[in-house]
């Protein structure tokens, strides 16, 4: 009796724990719909974002970005949480697991920003709305028909709502103590002033930036002159009526807020502050690491680059400590002067590289994105606080490309020496790479497609500055310095980044740090400060993203020896979208077992 008793508990053991049913095909079509519906309902609340996307919706709307409104985005993510688990996760394919888990991390990650969303400096140098909506206007509402010219001037005329409820927002975060340290207030203003510095605003002026695109993109149009004056007098009047008075507004709150402000950098002295930079840690970096923990990584990353740098200088005979040769890669000869024909002269360098690399990309991949690159340098009305080069994504439908942006305000900021490795970050193979290709992976789902975690993107770009000298790029020693300076930045990073939000360190702290331990000019290390100031915990994303993309690396190198690909890896770690370092890792895990069980099969 017991031998039958042993037998029955046996059976029901295991079939307590065999693998579930997986779902049928109707279930998993009725999951991917969820998906999709899911996608298109937050996007749909985003008419800025669906722009950029290239989704031709809701193209005469801005953002809604009323407290009222940010509330019921968050009520429609929790919803959609309590819908996704209502899926068996264990029944759905290995694929729909992980896109049942970043679906999740991308849906409780927004809610616990909706905690902290007051938080926010929703103005500030590097990406306040004073110079990314007129951008926007710029480079991302095309005008291809009359359509499009009635949709420019609709959005025209809602800038004094939008920026109305900025300005409520920007009180809501003085509530908290979130407010803006007083000598980032003037680079605001000055970049406020400049969208409204031109005609119509002054008689007799040159036309200011929004006038002057509305008008050059309405002389495209085939239409006759007096339907294009017509359009023409309803702009103009838009841009007085509501783009004029939303910036003046703007303008005067910023300056009576200024008065209220100090000279504290860090988010620490917010209410409840480390706990909100701890969420940014998080959330920036998808790990669980503090800030200690982070702030002592910067430091060995730090010394361990030194160290290579050491190695370099020995190699190019430059006597001295490594200050010396810091000093040494500041000389006139590694700059182009500050002229017309220098800021040309970077600009052209840059497109070389960008040139070169797009021709030697199959080395090194297999598939290759549709949308074209160009390099474009940055507006003047925004580059006295933008950063010194960044990336735009194409649209979906391919009219508007991938575009590099060069900042040419500082030409002592652009040594020739960081030229390669900057264009291969924000370029060729680095960003343009990474999210073009996403786009375009239609077997994914589109919330998949066009996510976007900063470890993975940015680490994807360092990486990308990285790799090529396996490769027998940098051929110029000063070159694989400017590799190493980029590097060493993006390590100095994580200890001032930790420094000012976790350790209370002052900027001028962290400004001395930067310029004892790396190349960077002095005033753009000020300048640089200013942004990790205004966005805290971004910066520290970069070499976390790095680091892992290497270790493994690395460990599919080691696991698989002479059937390592590198082609094989990088369209790996492309096809998967941007996705958390830690389902990063469980794709190459998967990724060698696969390739491993392959090759015992043809043994």
């Amino acid at each position: 009796m017991k031998k039958y008793l042993y037998i029955l508990l046996f059976l029901l053991v295991a079939c307590s724990t065999s693998p579930k049913a997986p779902y049928s095909k109707d279930k998993t079509t009725e999951f991917h719909d969820f998906l999709e519906k899911s996608f298109n309902q937050i996007v749909e609340r985003d008419p800025i974002m669906m722009g950029q996307l290239g989704i031709k919706k809701n193209q005469d709307q801005l953002n809604d970005l009323s407290i009222e409104y940010q509330d019921r985005t968050l009520e429609i993510y929790q919803e959609q949480i309590d819908e996704l688990k209502k899926f068996d996760r264990d029944r759905l394919s290995f694929e729909d697991q992980y896109n049942y888990d970043i679906f999740l991390r991308i849906a409780q990650e927004k809610l616990k920003d909706g905690d902290w969303r007051d938080y926010e400096y929703l103005i500030n140098p590097m990406r306040g709305a004073q110079s990314s909506l007129p951008a926007f206007m710029i480079n991302v509402h095309l005008i291809e028909n009359e359509e499009d010219l009635k949709n420019y001037i609709s959005r025209l005329k809602q800038f004094k709502r939008y920026f109305l409820e900025i300005t409520n927002g920007l009180m809501r975060s003085e509530n908290k103590g979130a407010i803006l340290p007083v000598f980032l207030f003037d680079k605001v203003i000055s970049d406020s002033k400049n969208v409204i510095g031109g005609s119509p605003f002054r008689k007799n002026a040159k036309d200011s930036l929004l006038w002057g695109d509305f008008k050059k993109k309405t002389a495209t149009l085939k239409l006759s002159q007096k339907i294009k004056n017509q359009y023409l007098k309803e702009a103009e009047k838009a841009l007085l009526e509501s783009v004029y008075p939303a910036y003046t507004d703007l303008i005067s709150f910023l300056q009576e807020q200024k008065k209220r402000a100090d000279g504290r950098e860090g988010v620490w002295r917010f209410k409840g502050g480390d706990k909100y930079y701890q969420h940014l840690l998080w959330k920036m970096t998808t790990t669980s690491m503090t800030a200690p923990q982070i702030h002592e990584l910067g430091l060995r990353e730090v010394n361990r680059i030194h160290k290579e740098m050491s190695e370099l200088q020995k190699k190019l005979k430059i006597k001295g400590n490594l200050k010396d040769f810091f000093n040494y890669a500041k000389k006139e000869n590694f700059f182009f002067e500050d002229s017309p024909s220098g800021r040309q002269a970077y600009f052209q360098l840059s497109k070389g590289y960008i040139n070169q690399m797009k021709k030697d990309l199959p080395k090194f991949f297999n598939r290759l994105p549709r949308s074209p690159l160009v390099v474009k340098p940055v507006e003047a009305f925004r580059e006295k606080s933008a950063g010194l080069a960044s990336y735009n994504s194409p649209s979906q439908d391919g009219k508007r490309p991938g575009i590099y942006y060069v900042n040419l305000f500082n030409m002592r900021a652009l040594p020739k020496w960081e030229a390669e490795a900057l264009a291969y970050h924000e370029g060729v193979p680095g960003h343009h790479l990474q999210l073009s290709l996403a786009q375009e992976q239609t077997a994914l789902p589109q919330f998949r497609r066009f996510a976007r975690f900063t470890a993975y993107n940015e680490g994807w770009g360092l990486y990308t500055e990285k790799f090529p000298k396996e490769f027998g790029y940098y051929s110029d020693p000063m070159s694989d310095f400017g590799r190493l300076s980029l590097e060493l930045r993006r390590a100095c990073r994580l200890v001032v980044d930790t420094g000012v939000h976790s350790l209370k360190w002052s900027k001028q702290k962290a400004v001395e740090y930067l310029n004892q331990n790396s190349p960077g000019d002095p005033s753009d290390n000020q300048k640089q400060m200013d942004r990790y100031i205004v966005m805290p915990g971004q910066a520290t994303a970069y070499t976390l993203g790095l680091l892992k993309i290497v270790s493994l690396k690395q460990k599919a190198q080691k696991e698989l020896g002479s059937q390592f690909d590198i082609k094989k890896f990088h369209d790996l770690i492309l096809s998967t979208g941007s996705i958390p370092l830690d389902q990063l890792e469980k794709k190459v895990d998967d990724f060698v077992r696969s390739q491993k069980k392959s090759e015992k099969e043809l043994l």
